[in-house]
């Protein structure tokens, strides 16, 4: 009788483990490219020495931990970054427990994607496109709050912000029915700063996408630099519209129909003619009320 009361408490300890474990989420921070990968083989303690089996075997943990109702993200892990992160505490970085605090302390707080059984290389490209989007936002970022100033509520980056989320809003308004791809693409020091927002029509656009397209505008608006919008709109049965605007005064100007055209239809780096996209009709930009103007100062 104590055997089978023994059995039965083992039984439940193992279940109420099980039910905790789901209760804790998990990081898993990922080795996406060569490079990277190469560098961690360096330490002894790391197990691996070929990249594709170490990508399975990723797969394998995240399918097993998914079975398991766990929910589980992935982050990128910077060899660079490690190596400063054990350097400035003080740990051993040829060991598995540092590889651990690493993840839980420094991957975790960066972009991450939650694993939803999608493959293995469309996660990679989900984590690289959030750690794009996270390095243009810090960069705009800077370079706005260089451009303001002061830092106070009136500085003019601060005012230039205001002025690219009411030009968002106001380019959205204007774009009528569809699905919207919107680029901003601002020069910064010989590289451009790019931004994308997706959004329906009359969506309230917010969050990440949103705020870093407005960062962008906005450093382009306080710099008064030659930067642009471009807008492409999807309707079902209907050709694709593409329409564009540049940045004039601090604020968008409408481009002709032969402007967004050659605008369109240029490469941006060698400056050579592209083919037309087929099914792809190139229209002018919409003239936006300035937030400035007759509206109010508000952008309203």
């Amino acid at each position: 009788m104590a055997h089978t009361t023994q059995g039965g408490t083992d039984r439940r300890d193992r279940a109420a483990r099980r039910a905790l474990r789901r209760e804790a989420p998990s990081t898993v921070a990922l080795l996406a490219g060569e490079e990277d990968f190469a560098a961690m083989r360096r330490y002894a303690s790391f197990a691996f020495d070929d990249h594709a089996a170490y990508l399975r075997q990723t797969e394998g943990l995240l399918r097993m931990l998914a079975a398991q109702g766990v929910h589980t993200s992935i982050a990128l892990f910077d060899p660079a970054e490690y190596e400063e992160f054990c350097a400035d505490s003080g740990i051993d970085p040829d060991t598995s427990v540092a590889r651990t605090r690493y993840t839980a302390d420094v991957a975790a707080a960066g972009p991450t994607v939650t694993y939803e059984g999608q493959p293995l290389d469309q996660l990679v490209q989900g984590l690289v496109g959030a750690a794009e989007q996270q390095a243009t936002w810090e960069y705009a970022t800077a370079l706005l709050s260089r451009a303001g100033g002061c830092g106070c509520g009136d500085d003019p980056g601060h005012a230039a912000f205001r002025r690219a989320q009411a030009a968002l809003r106001r380019l959205l308004e204007a774009a009528g029915p569809g699905r919207h791809h919107v680029v901003c693409s601002v020069p910064a020091n010989g590289a451009p700063l790019v931004a994308v927002v997706h959004a329906e029509a009359t969506e309230v656009v917010e969050g990440i996408e949103a705020l870093i397209f407005s960062t962008v505008l906005a450093c382009g608006i306080a710099t008064n630099s030659p930067g642009g919008v471009v807008l492409r709109t999807t309707t079902p049965g209907a050709p694709d519209t593409v329409r564009g605007w540049a940045l004039h005064q601090g604020w968008l100007r409408p481009l002709s129909e032969a402007e967004v055209f050659s605008a369109y239809c240029t490469d941006a780096e060698t400056g050579e003619p592209v083919p037309p996209e087929h099914g792809v009709e190139y229209r002018p930009g919409i003239p936006l009320p300035d937030p400035e103007g007759p509206e109010g100062p508000d952008g309203s």
